[in-house]
């Protein structure tokens, strides 16, 4: 497995070794003792979601102000441009973003620790996305920032305006939003 640091240090991308013949591929998705050696820390995942999305589809900016989790994405079918945005008010990168694009061609996972807000968008006509998390779903904790703040400034590839769930459209601006401290 390959890791590297986005420009947010602590979020980073897995790339696995990948095994590949004429019969097809084989590549070890996830190993406990590897992935807590490349981010340097313990974890342990509580719970697996799996969502579907079509095209144009845009879920977030997303994280749970108690429970907080820490999330190892994947996308198995498809593609999506995948955010996450520092909300640690204590943070060095506090307000900052990173976006990475996963596909299942790629096989690119990304780790998105406790403190981030997190989102994406799909590019491809839909998208498949496995997440693992450190803590379980808490709707009472759970809290959404703007996925359009202006002061974030995120740069989605948008292609049409985006599909947005109800919750996603009264996503608060990052200065009036519950945080980290």
């Amino acid at each position: 497995m390959r890791v590297s640091s986005l420009e947010i240090p602590e979020v980073k991308v897995i790339e696995p070794r990948i095994f590949q013949d004429a019969r097809g591929y084989f590549f070890e998705s996830f190993n406990h003792r590897q992935f807590e050696t490349v981010i340097g820390q313990r974890v342990e995942f509580v719970q697996d979601n799996q969502s579907l999305s079509m095209k144009n589809v845009l879920r977030g900016l997303h994280y749970q102000i108690e429970n907080t989790q820490g999330k190892l994405l994947r996308v198995i079918s498809g593609e999506v441009f995948d955010v996450a945005v520092d909300i640690r008010r204590s943070s060095p990168t506090f307000g900052q973003w990173v976006g990475e694009n996963l596909s299942a061609d790629n096989k690119r996972q990304l780790w998105i620790p406790p403190g981030f807000a997190h989102g994406f968008l799909v590019l491809s006509d839909s998208a498949e996305v496995l997440y693992k998390t450190t803590d379980y779903y808490a709707p009472q904790h759970e809290r959404c920032i703007a996925w359009n703040d202006e002061s974030l400034n995120i740069r989605w590839p948008l292609r049409a305006p985006p599909i947005l769930s109800k919750s996603d459209e009264l996503g608060k601006p990052l200065i009036t939003a519950e945080l980290f401290k």
